[in-house]
């Protein structure tokens, strides 16, 4: 599985990619700014998704009302995300009105109103959006998760800032952070469907030739200085407690990364996974677990994070680390890894079958590895992958060293830490 896949680089740094995928009616569309959270300062915690929101805000020539009539009025659809190394600000509609949208993207881009008025309000709704995730307690989990495995390292921050570094930005914070970081080396122009790669070459140029040709500024890097906590519980009246366990381990371009992710789907990515079956299954202890990989420039997670019976919640708990602990003795069964092979390929064929995936890949993998990957070398890496790579690198990745472990329950909060305590130190022995 290939892809129709162009990348040009303009003067400055600026790149432009395209995937062109003939048979679709629209265009999927986005530009990338290769910043995120990791970017900050404690001072600054919550700009970028501050600035990306602003964004939305209008233009000195669109208020935000034409933006999205523009787009939405013809069927189209548009928003950002931020994270903690990108923020993408991404549309998509029908082919026919491919460069209305994407002007609009690069006006955004380029020329944002930052009105002061404006920005007070999405000052509020990011306050707002700040409290709901404080109510969500598998939000919640993850963020203390974060703090855990990173302590005082951006990485360890939650992506959106604190009440009380949003409330400090200011709109010279905005303007100076976003000068520094939104230049022509640092931006990327995707689109997937129905497109012309030099048609869009041309208008990139024409719209985002002015960038500022300038080295962006380095995230600070995780090393063996940035510092992991083992435990922490937050006291909460939920009914449901929350449990989320991370092992520290390597970054993206780690060649293991391949099996990393086959041990992931074995352990609990999907319905067959053994969290699945046997923590909710067989027990009844969650309705809801599931394991994941995050893996960023230099580190990583393996996570893994369950919605537990408040009772039961120490077996749960148990039934979680001797899992994770099986990986480290014993090889994976023949059958076992060819499930997990065929759900990776399945997957990845099945999610690029859409444009806005095939935009997102691209854009990801030339932020990321600053080149493109083709799906059939991923596809082939995955079926390389045998039961001695998988034990290898589960007897690296899933030391009790390595392990962080967040809850928020209600109850004890030092009852509970030291209950936790005690399994990760009988795992050790």
């Amino acid at each position: 599985m290939r892809l129709n896949f162009e990348s040009s680089t303009l003067p400055g740094g600026l790149r432009v990619a395209t995937a062109v995928m003939p048979g679709l009616e629209s265009v999927a569309m986005g530009i990338w700014a290769g910043v995120g959270s990791r970017c900050e300062t404690g001072r600054q915690a919550g700009v970028c998704h501050f600035i990306e929101h602003m964004l939305f805000k209008g233009t000195s020539s669109r208020s935000a009302r034409e933006i999205s009539q523009a787009i939405e009025g013809r069927g189209g659809y548009f928003n950002g995300f931020t994270q903690e190394e990108s923020t993408c600000y991404y549309a998509r509609i029908a082919a026919e009105y491919q460069w209305e949208a994407l002007d609009i993207l690069f006006d955004m881009y380029r020329r944002p109103r930052l009105d002061p008025d404006d920005l007070e309000k999405e000052r509020g709704v990011i306050l707002e959006e700040i409290a709901l995730y404080r109510d969500q307690p598998q939000q919640l989990v993850q963020e203390i998760l974060g703090s855990l495995a990173w302590v005082d390292h951006p990485l360890g921050r939650s992506l959106v800032g604190t009440e009380e570094s949003v409330r400090r930005i200011r709109r010279r914070d905005i303007r100076e952070f976003k000068q520094r970081h939104y230049v022509a080396a640092n931006t990327l122009v995707a689109l997937a469907g129905r497109v012309d790669h030099a048609a869009c070459v041309e208008r990139a140029a024409r719209a985002l030739g002015g960038l500022e040709r300038r080295v962006p500024p380095a995230p600070r890097r995780v090393d063996r200085a940035v510092r992991q906590r083992d435990v922490a519980v937050h006291a909460k009246e939920v009914e449901q407690p929350h449990v989320a366990m991370a092992f520290r381990l390597f970054g993206r371009r780690d060649p293991r990364r391949y099996a990393l992710k086959l041990l992931s789907i074995i352990l609990g990515e999907n319905m067959s996974s053994r969290l699945f079956q046997i923590v909710r299954e067989k027990h009844g202890l969650a309705y809801s677990i599931q394991s994941s990989v995050q893996l960023f420039a230099e580190t990583g997670l393996l996570c893994v994070q369950a919605g537990v019976d408040r009772r039961r919640a120490p077996r749960a708990l148990d039934l979680i680390l001797a899992e994770t602990s099986r990986f480290r003795g014993t090889p994976v069964g023949g059958r076992e890894l060819r499930r997990a092979k065929d759900f990776a390929r399945g997957q990845l064929r099945i999610g690029l079958e859409s444009a806005s995936n095939q935009m997102m890949w691209v854009g990801e993998n030339l932020l990321c590895y600053n080149r493109l990957i083709q799906p059939s070398e991923v596809l082939d890496r995955i079926e390389a992958v045998t039961a001695e790579d998988v034990l290898e690198v589960a007897r690296r990745v899933l030391d009790p060293r390595r392990l962080s472990i967040a809850m928020v329950s209600p109850g004890d909060a030092t009852r509970h830490t030291d209950m936790i305590r005690h399994k990760i130190a009988r795992l050790e022995k």
